[in-house]
């Protein structure tokens, strides 16, 4: 092989690797570890809380939205949540009531 040859198959090689970090099963363990993380930082906030996790998050975060019941009160209240995707930290924003924004997550 000549290094023209070589130089493109070293090319081709290290961009197929993201495409491959990037598969479909890739993304559904990512966004089941935002899931986890996510409801398990909520735990003392929501009773029964609903999830919508954006499939992706953001360069550095994975990102979620909960909704439910606040524990010990009436109503329903939402939380932002996100992941640090290098340390896989979850943590949780502030309370949001239905008077701030209302958010409906169908069932699954």
């Amino acid at each position: 092989m000549d290094r023209l040859s070589v130089t493109l198959a070293a090319a081709g090689f290290c961009l197929a690797g993201p495409a491959l970090a990037s598969s479909d099963e890739a993304w559904a363990e990512f966004a089941a570890k935002v899931e986890a993380k996510c409801l398990a930082a909520a735990t003392d906030m929501l009773e029964e809380p609903a999830i919508a996790v954006d499939p992706f998050g953001t360069e550095s975060y994975g990102v979620a939205i909960l909704t439910g019941k606040p524990k010990g009160a009436e109503g329903q209240v939402s939380y932002l949540c996100v992941m640090d995707k290098k340390t896989e930290t979850a943590e949780l924003g502030s309370e949001l009531g239905a008077d701030t924004v209302m958010v409906t997550i169908p069932a699954k």
